[in-house]
């Protein structure tokens, strides 16, 4: 027989899709809550049905409010709680961290339950380098915003994964594509569901690739870390420069040069404020 729950919040993580990467541990934690706290309880309603689960719902994601949060942790002195998304793990890309940090503070126990994460396993199936990455989340849908957070982040030495939606897909690879250069990507979707894909090749190549497909499910991108920095020769520095400055400041024309030609942006915005006088 199972041990009794301990009171205080459980944040266990559920399936992505197959319903078989339930653990035990998370399955049993569900059936002792006294509570549970679903991102959509309709789509929670279908798990716990799945593991004969009868513990109360209270819906709870983004728009709850403050006072709903107070009311939830005082109840964690003497209820057994879990915090449920409605796929992968809470937290990563879901609302809830404001929710252990007030747990944390009024001084009840946290306890994880660790499980399955769609960007944990897009990394398993891209076969780009694991050492060392940097989960973003959802990308800006502006395509404004987009360029400027793909700058921010070109060139950092790391493996980048991210969340993205089927109609939005095509045209965040161009995105990419134009602000990161010849990378190495894959775009995994519909992980552990039963069609699954996981398609690799260059940034250009999957831009083209989706630019007027709408692929269903969840989808994850994973974008290869910046090669060795080749010789940039100041010629060839001054005239991508050149170019660039003929719509665009000069740190943003140093930003987006020094990300495609891979050289330290201190040197391109140096050439560039020289070339703008």
């Amino acid at each position: 027989m199972s041990k009794r729950l301990q009171p205080g919040l459980h944040v266990v993580a559920t399936p992505i899709g197959n319903l078989g990467d339930l653990s035990p541990r998370a399955a049993d934690t569900l059936r002792q809550a006294d509570r549970i706290l679903a991102e959509d309880t309709r789509v929670t309603a279908k798990l716990l049905q799945h593991i004969g689960a009868r513990a109360p719902m209270i819906r709870y994601d983004d728009h709850s409010s403050a006072e709903e949060r107070d009311r939830i942790v005082a109840a964690l002195g003497e209820q057994a709680i879990a915090l449920v998304s409605d796929a992968g793990t809470p937290l990563i890309s879901d609302p809830g961290y404001k929710l252990v940090r007030a747990a944390r503070a009024a001084g009840h126990a946290v306890h994880t339950v660790p499980g399955p994460s769609a960007a944990i396993a897009a990394l398993t199936l891209a076969g780009l380098p694991t050492d060392r990455f940097l989960f973003l989340g959802f990308l800006p849908a502006k395509a404004k915003a987009l360029g400027d957070a793909i700058a921010e982040i070109a060139s950092l030495r790391a493996t980048l994964v991210l969340y993205e939606s089927g109609p939005r897909l095509g045209d965040t690879l161009a995105a990419l594509a134009k602000g990161l250069g010849g990378r190495d990507a894959a775009v995994a979707r519909e992980i552990s569901k039963l069609h699954e894909e996981c398609v690799a090749g260059p940034l250009a190549e999957l831009a083209d690739r989706y630019a007027d497909a709408t692929p269903k499910g969840e989808i994850v991108i994973v974008v290869g870390p910046p090669g060795e920095a080749a010789s940039v020769t100041d010629e060839q520095l001054d005239s991508a420069l050149d170019e660039a400055l003929k719509q665009r400041s000069p740190s943003r024309a140093a930003a987006e040069v020094a990300s495609r030609l891979n050289v330290p942006r201190k040197r391109a915005y140096a050439r560039a404020l020289e070339r703008s006088r």
